[in-house]
């Protein structure tokens, strides 16, 4: 009466799926520089963890007494498993069977997947390789028949992203639907030079006259700068490793709070060399990501979004152990004016921050937003009041440090001044609608244009109106709340990060990521 038989074929057809796409084309996507889904899954989790869910799903062939004659394993993993002791869910794709294309896939398995982490509350890490899910023109020959295109599940994927972690590492050629899903995340990676990404490969791309191969069309280089993708690595296991670093700072879901560590760095820690941090020609750049190190933890600095908005820095740090989400100007860039794309770096990272709990430091040079006509090509107002949105949307506790200029409605932008804030100022700072020097003309033309001299009065105005611009007369109005020695700053966010913490609530937030 034992069920032993039945175990067996269990077990035949799960080694079966283990063979993939069999070893020729194993052994080329090897060649190829790239590990397969079962060892990306092996590297990425930890040891023996993975359970896999779906493990003998695929198409297989029959003789006439019912015996398998033949199997094509779906072309996507699923399963739980633990990473650095947590439990998160992994969607692998398969490339090796059919490049990952619809008609080697079981449909309801990636549906499944995103529900299993939305239902479950768990972190989600897609392992994108191929078209994810995505079709081929193949599908009609194979079907017998085409259909009208339909995402069906997609409403998982974009509640998921208002209910748990999502990653996406792109590790090959992903196009159509696994693009889509490598970008419907809140962080993504893709591999230098065995990655890409696009719409459509260049095989469609060449049908509209342009002949570019997968890297001069989708390559890491085109997508870490234009904001499609977060960050490029040298490697799978590189980006293994930031996706265990990245999820570090996060709770499992909204449900909860981001986690606390053992601190091990003093609050009191003072940098000395900060007092000079700061050039007194406001024309001088400094290196912010040197100043972001000096005030958190050690070593704990976690950036993402490098190459593209590259006015505003963004990451995660820890400050006494608890995480927070930081924002900072980086003035080699436009001064660290606000461009279209830094604002739209700075609404998804505050949605981010928002939807995971996780209070904001915000370190604030900012001349305004960029000008010119280029920035008016680019809409910059329109991106600039979106993020202005989202920071005035953003509930969770704030504290911005002002560090030299904010200027203008980007500068107004450090903060949401309607509610309370923390909110610090170094002595270099510099702040008002506009720049005197780019007002004065205006400000004051008819005195300069009835002087004999007008560069002369021009002069005579700027440095009347400079002993006006310490930031000691707007403290003597409270009009900035505390100017603050910059060696004190680190105990000052320390301060900060246990004053928010019990401030924090879990809970969906009132509006969603947008990707």
């Amino acid at each position: 009466m034992s069920w032993e038989k039945e175990i067996e074929e269990l077990r035949q057809r799960q080694e079966l799926a283990k063979k993939m796409g069999g070893e020729e084309k194993i052994a080329r996507h090897v060649n190829a520089g790239k590990l397969t889904v079962r060892d990306r899954i092996d590297k990425l989790l930890d040891t023996d963890s993975f359970h896999e869910v779906g493990s003998v799903t695929g198409k297989v062939s029959y003789d006439e007494q019912g015996n398998i004659t033949e199997m094509q394993p779906a072309n996507l993993i699923t399963g739980r498993g633990k990473l650095g002791g947590r439990t998160v869910i992994v969607a692998g794709d398969d490339f090796t069977v059919r490049g990952g294309a619809n008609d080697a896939g079981i449909r309801e398995k990636l549906t499944h997947v995103e529900m299993m982490a939305n239902e479950l509350q768990l972190p989600l890490i897609r392992l994108v390789d191929g078209t994810g899910g995505g079709g081929s023109v193949k599908t009609i020959e194979t079907e017998g028949r085409t259909y009208i295109p339909a995402v069906r599940g997609w409403e998982v994927v974009v509640d998921n992203l208002s209910t748990v972690p999502v990653v996406g590492l792109a590790l090959g050629s992903t196009a159509g639907l696994g693009a889509a899903r490598v970008a419907a995340t809140h962080y993504s990676m893709m591999v230098k030079d065995t990655s890409q990404m696009f719409v459509a490969g260049p095989p469609v791309v060449a049908r509209i006259g342009e002949d570019l191969d997968k890297n001069q069309l989708g390559g890491s280089d085109i997508h870490t700068k234009n904001g499609a993708v977060d960050d490029e690595v040298a490697s799978e296991e590189e980006a293994f490793e930031r996706t265990k670093q990245f999820l570090s700072y996060l709770p499992p879901s909204v449900h909860q709070l981001p986690e606390r560590t053992e601190p091990s760095d003093p609050t009191d820690r003072r940098e000395d060399w900060l007092i000079g941090a700061i050039p007194r020609n406001p024309r001088q750049v400094y290196k912010m990501r040197k100043i972001i190190k000096a005030v958190v933890d050690d070593g704990s600095f976690f950036e993402m979004g490098r190459k593209w908005g590259r006015s505003v820095i963004t990451g995660f740090a820890r400050l006494d152990g608890w995480p927070v989400a930081l924002m900072a100007s980086d003035p080699y860039h436009y001064a660290g004016a606000w461009t279209s794309d830094a604002a739209d770096k700075v609404l998804r990272f505050v949605d981010l921050a928002e939807s995971f709990h996780l209070p904001v430091v915000h370190l604030v040079d900012i001349p305004g937003f960029r000008v010119g006509r280029e920035a008016e090509e680019q809409a910059t107002i329109r991106h600039g009041v979106r993020a202005m949105t989202a920071i005035f949307q953003a509930s969770v506790p704030w504290c911005s440090i002002i560090l030299r200029k904010a200027y203008g409605v980007a500068g107004a932008a450090h903060m949401n001044a309607s509610r309370f804030n923390l909110r610090y100022a170094w002595p270099s700072g510099d702040w008002g609608s506009l720049p005197i020097a780019g007002g004065l003309e205006a400000a004051y033309k008819s005195e300069i244009e009835a002087s004999e001299d007008p560069a002369s009065k021009l002069q005579e105005i700027e440095e009347r109106l400079d002993h006006f611009r310490s930031p000691f007369r707007t403290a003597e109005r409270f009009m900035v709340e505390e100017i603050i020695d910059p060696r004190d700053t680190r105990k000052l966010l320390c301060e900060f990060a246990e004053l928010a913490a019990p401030l924090r609530k879990t809970g969906r937030p009132s509006f969603g990521v947008r990707p």
